[in-house]
């Protein structure tokens, strides 16, 4: 199997090391790429300002999003991610410690494919970064393609 990219934007360290440590465990070939402002992760995603060294690399096979970032909010980011015909149909799984039931909707409404409560304790939000990992890495099937299928997304956009 190839290596893949997961990008984890999160500002929280202590949960940053548990959800990357999770992952590179359950899947040692693949990278995790973390930032940790909602900025930084559009810049990361659109391959602009410190990230332009990746202009030409794919885009991830998955986004772990939290909604609190300390510039600009998960929400907004997941907004513009929408809008753009090459994130358009990326996967991203909010990863959140809010328990408010509008920023699930709110969510949902803005395009997330999963919206995903942090557990309070370590072995449950082990096992939810498993549970992430094993769908979206696993069992999901993305395009091979992720160029091909902005393209196609957006087309189906404008159809509708």
């Amino acid at each position: 199997m190839n290596a893949r990219v997961i990008l984890l934007v999160e500002d929280n360290p202590q949960d940053e090391f548990l959800i990357r440590r999770s992952l590179t465990a359950l899947h040692p070939d693949d990278r995790v790429d973390v930032v940790r402002e909602g900025q930084q992760a559009l810049n990361y995603l659109f391959r602009e300002g410190e990230f332009a060294r990746l202009q030409g690399e794919p885009l991830p096979a998955a986004v772990l999003l939290d909604i609190a970032l300390p510039d600009i909010s998960g929400h907004e980011v997941l907004a513009r991610l929408r809008i753009d015909q090459r994130t358009q149909c990326l996967p991203v799984v909010i990863l959140t410690s809010s328990d408010a039931e509008h920023d699930c909707l709110k969510s949902y409404a803005r395009g997330a494919n999963g919206f995903v409560r942090k557990p309070l304790e370590l072995v449950d939000l082990v096992e939810a970064v498993k549970r992430f990992g094993a769908y979206w890495l696993d069992i999901n099937e993305s395009p091979a393609d992720t160029q091909r299928a902005s393209q196609v997304c957006s087309s189906r956009a404008t159809r509708h």
